[in-house]
This record gives C-alpha cells, structure tokens and sequence, in this order.
C-alpha cells in the first residue's frame, strides 16, 4: 500500500489562525431586512385610511339614500335623523357592559353634550339640504364649508402645524369643489333660486358645525369616549328630533319596503362613518380629516348619476379627479420611512 502522502494535522492553533477566524463565541451578523420593510404606515396615515374608507366613501351613500326615501313616501328629514339617534341609544348597553358612566365623566359632560348638541345641529342641517337641492351639490358644500372652518379652528387651537404637502392637499381639495358648485350657483333657476339658496346655506351651516364637532372631540380626553360621544348624539338628538319634527315638519308612517330600506342603510352607514370620523380625528389633523372626507362627494355624485339618473356636468368631473388628487397627495405624505434597525440588538 502507498504511504499518506497528507500533511499530519494540526493538532494546536497558532497566533495567525486566530487572526484569520471569528472568534469562536462571536454570533453572526443578524440578516438585514428587506427594503420595503423599512416603511410603514404614520398613526397619522392609519387615521385618514379610516376617514377616507370608512368615514367618507359610507357618508356618500347618505345623501342619495336620503333624497330616495322623501321622494317615495315624503318622509322628511328629521324623522330619518331620529330613527338613526334611536340606533345609537344601543351604545348603552355597551357603556353598561363597560361599567362606565353614559355620559361620560363629570368634568367631560358639558364637553360631551356640547359635542352631541352641535352634531344634531349639523346632521339635521345637511339631512334638510339633501332634499332640497340636488345631493351631490348638498353634499359638496358640506365638505367644504367643514374644510375651511376646519382649517380656520386649527389655525387658532391645534399646535400641529401642517406641512406644505398638507396645505397643498387642502388647497387643491378645496379648488375641486369651488369648481363643482360655483357653475351651479351662477345658473340657479330664477323661480326657484330663494328656495335652492336657503338649501345651500343649511349645508353650509352642517359643514360648519361639523368641523366644529371634530374639534370637540379631538379635546375630549377619558376611556370609551367614542362610545359616550355615540349614545350621548342618540340622547340629544331623540329629546331634540321628536317635538321639533312635529312643529316644523308633517312625520309620515312609511309603508312601502324602498323607504325602509333606505331608512335603515342611512342610519346604518351614518353611524358607520360617524365612528370612523371621530376615531381619524384623534390620530391624523381635523383639517386633513375634513379634507380626506371629501371622498364622500365623489361617491354621493356616482350615485347621484347611476342610480337617480340625475345630470353630472363636466365641472362635477374635473373637480371630482381634482378631489381625488388632493387626497392622494395628503395620505401618501403622510407613510413614514423607518431607517432604524429593530433587530440589531445582541442576542
């Protein structure tokens, strides 16, 4: 057999093979993460998700919904408000569950009816509006009206400032809806122009106590707080809506199944996008969530063509694709790049 021609293996490690290894109690170098794991959505982000998803695009639905309803069986407004306040006296029972208190705690209780007050002010304004001019126009000056007043409250309470992106966002949001109802108010019919302005100026009035609204809430600080909002609006708006609608309006007893219908998807998405209105405004800025709401017009006017076959100029187009660029702009701003590496620590 031929001799093993190997060289005989080292049996100690010498000085250079200690340099040229790791030591041997060193861990490995923990994998980098992939580029795309670095960025992750804001709180503010989160925020105008849920105002656009679910406290604009259910919102659109309202108004057509509303306008549906008066024209099949003359419900007026009022009496669709108060059967959507009696769905929000269903939060008790989770106050109850809670063990908190239902109108929240001593020292918020002003706070929070002031809040409930200035909500049935506004929902009863814009529900009014709907059935008075066409709902998607009722619609548009809602959001903007909500919008500037928003920015105007900010501007005087909020400490965060907005960026140039925020401003350029609420800019163009605003100029999209300039562009959808100012033709409209240049054109108003003579015999009805008295009767279409007063159904603006109550939009108008909604939108401003809407913003207001989000304000309130915004400063309200206690646990459930969302839920006492809820069933307080309940509260206020069944004690309000129920002699009010007698005085001012004829309530009618709805028969046939569309009213109904409409009835209840209105109080359905209404709480819907109340909750999420008053949640985005906790994480994300009132003017931008006032701004991210305007998705409810572009919907109320895809439904207003769609469904009640009613005009859509082409300035409700452009100022619709404006809207939505706006939009774009604000929420894409606001995603965050995380550049720090969470697993670097040394196991």
């Amino acid at each position: 057999m031929a001799p093993d021609s190997r060289p005989p293996a080292k049996a100690t490690w010498t000085v250079a093979d200690l340099l040229r290894l790791p030591p041997p109690c060193s861990p490995s170098p923990p994998p980098r993460r992939p580029a795309w794991s670095r960025y992750r959505l804001s709180e503010s982000m989160k925020g105008l998700l849920v105002a656009l998803f679910g406290g604009g695009v259910p919102a659109g639905f309202v108004a057509p919904f509303s306008r549906m309803a008066n024209e099949a069986s003359g419900i007026p407004s009022l009496e669709i408000l108060l059967f959507r306040c009696v769905l929000h006296l269903l939060f008790i029972f989770r106050l109850r569950c809670q063990k908190a208190p239902f109108f929240g705690p001593p020292e918020a209780r002003q706070r929070v009816f002031l809040h409930a007050s200035v909500n049935v002010i506004s929902i009863g304004c814009a529900y009014s509006s709907f059935m008075v001019v066409p709902s998607g126009n009722a619609a548009t000056v809602r959001k903007g009206s909500s919008t500037i007043c928003s920015v105007l409250l900010a501007l005087c309470i909020e400490k965060n400032r907005l960026t140039g992106y925020d401003w350029f966002g609420l800019v163009g949001s605003t100029l999209g809806l300039l562009i959808m109802v100012v033709p409209d108010l240049l054109n108003l019919d003579k015999s009805t122009q008295l009767y279409d302005t007063f159904g603006y100026v109550l939009a108008c009035l909604g939108g401003m106590a809407l913003a207001l609204g989000l304000v309130i809430f915004r400063a309200l600080n206690f646990p459930d707080k969302l839920v006492t909002v809820a069933f307080m609006f309940g509260v206020v708006g069944s004690l309000v809506c129920s002699p009010v609608m007698f005085l001012l309006q004829d309530p009618v007893m709805p028969l046939d199944p569309l009213t109904w219908t409409c009835v209840v998807a209105i109080s359905f998405l209404a709480l819907v996008s109340f909750m999420c209105a008053s949640y985005a405004v906790t994480k994300a800025h009132p003017a931008l969530v006032c701004a991210v709401l305007h998705s409810e017009v572009v919907v109320t006017l895809a439904v207003q063509y769609y469904v009640l076959r009613e005009a859509v100029t082409p300035f409700d187009i452009m100022g619709a694709g404006v809207i939505l660029g706006s939009i774009v702009i604000i929420t894409a701003q606001n995603i965050s790049c995380d550049s720090t590496e969470d697993d670097d620590s040394v196991i």
